[in-house]
């Protein structure tokens, strides 16, 4: 499928480096292609890390608007009232602090594209909004009072939330999918397009700065694996097992442990392998390469990873915070709120940790403890 490095590029000229042969890429690639002939706006969907973003720009590469810009928004990574200045701009004072005026990521995209990633976690409000810039085709930054303007930008939007399953619990307006899906590209996860690992693999061996190869042994392993996180865990995978390589060629001893047992037959004592799948998920997730719903959650519903995995994973995060459950939260990356579900999906698997074990001064009364009893015995 896809892994790019855009390097210092300008925006209107990112042309997407695509990779794959699968079958199930090819017949996404088909359309993709006819929709960017056409000035339909686009919605993609698919699973976090399979690469929409390079799906929305071979649909701008391949499109009229080629030669114009491709300006990209991550309606997630911003607040509601900061998303409305990032999305229509907003003129000096409308926002506490030194703010200069600024043009709005749709004014930048005028005769381009917009790309919406993310849309599914736009509040109520920033839908209406952008539902009427979808209608009128007029912007008006925050705080200004000067006529709107006009703007023509080609959307493509992107999530991974099921977004019929919104409009019927009322979080995504019903009126504002119709708009967006005007065409639908699906973006298969990798799990479903084996084929293509290879092909992924070679190109990110080709990004390394040194020959490296991979032993067919361990390119057999990695194309039966799963991949929970899809074409962003392979590239991280590769990129890890290239800096910890000994020599020029990557051995199925490379491996990350978690994907190695995966696998079976692993050759390490089971405490052994438990220890070492658990350090390999710990180190994954407090890097913030892993998310712990997405990811480990993945590969413990897929049976890759067992309950005495998660277990000592919890024990070893509890170790880190001296017993706290919340503050796994933070150290795993996890939302605060997310504090009843994490405990309700252990409970629920029985694989919570009594935390009390971790609390300071804990050992020491247990010996206490033991030696009372050894006493009155």
């Amino acid at each position: 499928m896809q892994l790019v490095r855009d390097g210092a590029a300008p925006a209107y000229s990112l042309t997407p480096t695509v990779i794959g042969e699968s079958p199930a890429w090819t017949r996404v690639m088909a359309v993709a292609t006819r929709v960017a002939a056409g000035r339909a706006k686009v919605l993609i969907t698919g699973e976090s890390g399979v690469g929409k973003d390079i799906l929305a720009r071979v649909v701008h590469s391949r499109s009229e608007r080629a030669s114009q810009r491709f300006v990209a928004l991550n309606c997630a990574s911003f607040s509601e009232t900061l998303l409305e200045s990032e999305l229509f701009g907003h003129v000096k004072g409308s926002f506490t602090g030194a703010f200069r005026d600024k043009v709005g990521k749709l004014q930048q995209a005028h005769r381009g594209t917009i790309f919406l990633d993310e849309i599914g976690e736009m509040s109520l409000r920033m839908q209406a909004l952008l539902l009427r810039v979808l209608e009128n085709g007029e912007i008006q930054p925050v705080g200004s009072d000067m006529p709107p303007t006009r703007v023509d930008v080609r959307v493509v939007s992107a999530t991974n939330r099921d977004l019929p399953g919104m409009v019927a619990k009322g979080e995504f307006r019903e009126d504002l999918l119709y708009r967006i899906r005007v065409a639908h590209l699906h973006v298969p996860p990798l799990r479903e397009r084996a084929e293509d690992v290879r092909l992924l693999i070679a190109h990110v061996l080709g990004q390394a700065d040194r020959p490296m190869t991979i032993a067919e042994d361990a390119v057999a392993v990695l194309e039966r694996y799963k991949w929970p996180g899809n074409v962003r865990e392979l590239q991280n995978v590769v990129e890890q097992m290239i800096s910890t390589a000994a020599g020029s060629e990557i051995g199925i001893d490379d491996l990350p442990p978690a994907i190695a047992a995966s696998q079976g037959g692993h050759t390490y004592h089971r405490a052994e392998r438990r220890r070492r799948v658990s350090d390999e998920l710990y180190d994954e997730l407090v890097a913030g390469r892993y998310d712990f719903w997405e990811d480990i959650h993945g590969l413990f519903t897929s049976r890759d990873i067992t309950r005495a995995d998660l277990r000592q994973l919890i024990r070893r995060g509890l170790a880190t915070t001296s017993g706290s459950y919340r503050g796994l939260l933070q150290l795993f990356g996890m939302d605060q709120q997310d504090y009843k579900k994490l405990m309700n999906f252990l409970a629920a698997h029985e694989c919570g940790v009594d935390h009390r074990e971790f609390k300071p001064g804990h050992a020491e009364l247990s010996k206490r403890r033991a030696s009372d009893t050894r006493g009155a015995a």
